[in-house]
């Protein structure tokens, strides 16, 4: 064990941890990742299906969701789900990550006739269908749907390795009129903890994440890591936490709002880093990033999430995943491996987590092909 990982962290070490000098805290979150997770950083090779656009929220950064009657509004029909999985399974793909919108039908009752034109009752129901078609094409899916409630879980678990929700922040005042998550009901956090503990107590395997620069204070960022943590010690169901900078998009309220600077993304991660359980994966999208790779694996990430050989990220259209043939050569560099993944981790592959159908799936999956110097890897662009 290295000097620097002997040394775990909790909420009572935060404001030291703040305090603290950030080469020495990246030094300090650094070596908690390493002792932990060792020299390899992985990746889920994954085909986005951006199910529907359509959502009830207005966070006012968002550039992905729609009304109908919008410009840009789309739901997948059945058959481009099915199409655009046949296509995945031929370029390897492994993950198929179903994200939407939250609770359209709450909101657009031409979405509801839509759904029903198709022969399904909700949302739920679509994807429960979308992760059995999934499996049929040898993918694996996870899900976030946004808000659901324990029967729209206990409905779509059987065919999904994993789901998840982004907490974002657990600060109140962010909701407040003038604030980004005014006009978004989803996204109090209240509502995405309960979502959160729902899913622990189905024994769902969980992603949670935090968004980085939305108005949030350094105090909040750590009351957002300590409530994730909280409910992992709980439940032991978080696999992975997603620490997300914000971009700012044109044609949002928030176009014109400051990013966060390399240094506050690269604090937050290394005190998520000592703050949260080891045994939980730290990911940043490496699409978004406002600092070089070797920062952040310098700050603790072990992960970089799901890149796509043929669908774009629906949720920052603007930015385009890199290239895996230079992240692999980037982390060779520094010591590091490149290596695919599951979307779910190792130590949650069991029937107390998982239904039969998807640990079938997982011992069919060919996470080789997208091993060091495989076609796969030399194909993407």
């Amino acid at each position: 064990m290295s000097e620097t990982a002997a040394i775990r962290f909790d909420e009572s070490d935060a404001h030291a941890l703040l305090r603290m000098p950030l080469p020495r805290l990246l030094a300090r979150a650094r070596g908690l990742a390493d002792d932990h997770w060792g020299t390899v950083v992985t990746f889920s090779p994954k085909v986005f299906l951006p199910v529907t656009n359509l959502c009830r929220n207005r966070c006012d950064y968002c550039a992905f969701r729609r009304s109908p009657d919008d410009p840009g509004a789309w739901t997948m029909s059945p058959e481009e789900i099915t199409r655009t999985l046949a296509r995945a399974s031929e370029l390897g793909c492994i993950e198929a990550l179903l994200c939407l919108g939250d609770t359209p039908e709450t909101a657009f009752s031409s979405y509801r006739r839509l759904l029903a034109s198709w022969g399904f009752e909700s949302t739920a129901h679509y994807l429960r269908w979308a992760g059995e078609e999934a499996l049929r094409h040898g993918l694996i899916a996870h899900t976030n749907a946004g808000i659901l409630s324990e029967e729209e879980l206990r409905l779509i678990r059987p065919v999904n390795a994993s789901m998840g929700l982004m907490l974002e922040s657990v600060s109140d005042r962010l909701c407040e009129p003038g604030q980004v998550h005014h006009r978004a009901p989803d996204k109090r956090p209240a509502v995405r903890i309960a979502m959160t503990e729902r899913a622990g107590r189905l024994r769902i395997p969980f992603t949670s994440g935090l968004l980085i620069g939305i108005g949030e204070t350094l105090e909040e960022t750590i009351d957002t890591i300590s409530a994730i943590a909280d409910l992992h010690r709980r439940f032991g169901h978080i696999q992975e936490v997603i620490v997300q900078n914000f971009r700012a998009h044109a044609g949002t309220r928030s176009a014109t709002s400051e990013e966060p600077t390399a240094d506050h993304f690269l604090r937050v991660i290394a005190l998520a880093r000592c703050l949260l359980p080891a045994e939980i994966s730290l990911q940043a999208p490496p699409n978004l990033l406002p600092c070089s790779l070797g920062e952040l694996v310098a700050a603790g990430i072990n992960d970089l999430g799901g890149i796509s050989p043929m669908t774009p990220d629906y949720i920052n259209p603007g930015h385009a995943w890199p290239h895996l043939g230079r992240l692999e050569a980037e982390l060779g560099a520094m010591g590091r491996q490149l290596r695919a993944r599951l979307p779910v981790y190792p130590r949650f592959v069991s029937s107390e987590w998982l239904d039969e159908p998807v640990r079938s799936a997982i011992g069919r999956a060919d996470t080789k092909r997208w091993a060091s110097g495989q076609v796969a890897l030399e194909e993407h662009p």
